[in-house]
Order: structure tokens, then C-alpha cells, then sequence
């Protein structure tokens, strides 16, 4: 049994396999990636990029690494993980950029 643990109105139920886009999509509450300095919604992986380049982020090639595509900061230790599709760029993904660059970007309902 997996699912996400959901607390409304006082009562604690299970929804069973909630995937990104369908549990979002159900729910009416997909997230949207914002580059805050431009207000610009991120929609490709070709915009991010730019962004990501102009914060100092590179594109991290490794071998072997599959369906994902990774970018990291010399300046740092972190390391940015996205999978090789956009249309499976989640809200998992967007935090993660967030959680990075806190005044570079933010999470908003689409």
C-alpha cells in the first residue's frame, strides 16, 4: 500500500498512488514554475536553462546518468536533478529549484 496521507476538515484519509500530473490535474491544483526577477513562467526546459546558466548553474554531464538531466554550482555542492521530459517536471523538481535559488524563483498555482 503507498499514497500520500491527506488532513481535511479534521479527518486523515489515504489517497493510493497519487502521480504528479494526475493527482494535480484531479485535484485542479497543478503548480507552475515563476522566475521571480522576470515574472516569466518557466514552460521548457530551453527557458530554465537560461535561468539556471544565469545563476551560475552548468549542465552536469555524467555518464550513464540515464533519463535525467542534472546541473551543478562550483560554488557548491548541489546538484540539481530533472528528468529528461518535461511533461514529467514536477512539483518535487520545482522545489528543489526553489529550495536552491530562493530569490530566483517560486512555486505558484497554475
Amino acid at each position: 500500500m503507498s499514497g500520500v496521507w491527506v488532513f481535511r476538515n479534521g479527518v486523515v484519509r489515504l489517497v493510493e498512488n497519487p502521480t504528479s500530473g494526475a493527482a494535480a490535474a484531479a485535484s485542479g491544483k497543478r503548480k507552475a514554475l515563476l522566475h521571480t526577477p522576470s515574472g516569466e513562467v518557466v514552460t521548457s526546459y530551453a527557458s530554465l536553462e537560461r535561468k539556471l546558466a544565469a545563476l551560475g548553474w552548468e549542465r552536469y554531464y555524467a555518464g550513464g546518468d540515464g533519463g535525467m538531466l542534472q546541473y551543478h554550482k562550483r560554488t557548491s555542492v548541489d546538484l540539481i536533478s530533472l528528468p529528461k521530459d518535461f511533461a514529467h517536471f514536477g512539483s518535487v523538481h520545482m522545489y528543489d529549484i526553489v529550495v536552491k535559488n530562493r530569490d530566483a524563483f517560486r512555486v505558484i498555482d497554475a
